[in-house]
């Protein structure tokens, strides 16, 4: 079975590509985390989690969620990570959690796709985003036959700075960085209320029309990058910039 947590959509594209070529079922997360269900999920196949990389590692919101959550039937279990540029030292924190669960970890593989954290960065133009998508297809193939093979996936090497970054960086990261607090809507807002279907944490709520967030943010970038008249912003650094969201087109 492959599970996925997908904010923009470029994990949600991944997952169901893996799902066609080993034919597999796939299932969104998005419920089970927005509604704190914990409850118990079996498969007869391998387990592969699909995932954007947050400062190097899994959404923390998402290693919760694995945590909690007891899966059973096969014990095997693989990880694809979107990432702009690289995933770090993810694995070893990935395998840490799946030895505490008894599962046996066969992998991470890294999947390059366009940038979609705009709270810090730029997203790509449209013609680059479907360019890097493109680029994308092979490696998700290559996924997607060792994992139908039942192979381990092939882990880079890891350098110190991979060790940093997954670490201290991801430590220092979230309590620094992951918070609503420079979130707020322009009067472009049309008072449509996507911005509190998508948000997975449930922080978002409509007072007078307009969203109002909450202190359980993730940095999905859900609400931000599929908002249908670009009405939210993140200070000053979105002013201007590209929203995005995947596109097959």
């Amino acid at each position: 079975m492959i599970l996925y947590f997908s904010g923009t959509g470029n994990s949600a594209h991944i997952a169901q590509k893996i799902g066609e070529n080993i034919s597999d079922e796939t299932q969104d997360l998005f419920n089970k985390i927005r509604d704190h269900d914990f409850s118990q999920l079996r498969s007869d196949t391998p387990w592969v989690i699909v995932s954007p990389t947050y400062a190097w590692r899994i959404p923390r919101v998402l290693q919760e969620w694995l945590t909690k959550t007891t899966l059973t039937g096969n014990r095997d279990i693989y990880f694809v990570m979107t990432c702009g540029k690289n995933i770090g030292n993810a694995g070893a924190h990935i395998k840490k959690l799946c030895t505490s669960k008894g599962l046996h970890y066969k992998g991470c593989a890294a999947v390059v796709m366009p940038e979609n954290y705009i709270a810090l960065f730029s997203a790509p133009a449209e013609g680059e985003a479907r360019e890097i998508i493109r680029r994308a297809e092979e490696k998700i193939n290559k996924v997607s036959l060792l994992i139908k093979n039942k192979e381990k996936l092939l882990q880079p090497a890891v350098t110190f700075k991979d060790r940093i970054e997954s670490g201290v960086i991801n430590d220092i990261f979230y309590p620094a960085f992951v918070h609503a607090k420079k979130f707020y809507a322009t009067d472009a807002c049309i008072s449509c209320g996507k911005c509190e279907k998508v948000c997975p944490m449930k922080n978002i709520t409509l007072e007078k029309g307009k969203p109002v967030w909450s202190d359980h943010c993730t940095h999905c970038m859900a609400c931000i990058c599929r908002c249908p008249t670009e009405a939210i912003e993140y200070g000053k650094h979105t002013k201007g910039l590209s929203r995005y969201v995947f596109s097959e087109k």
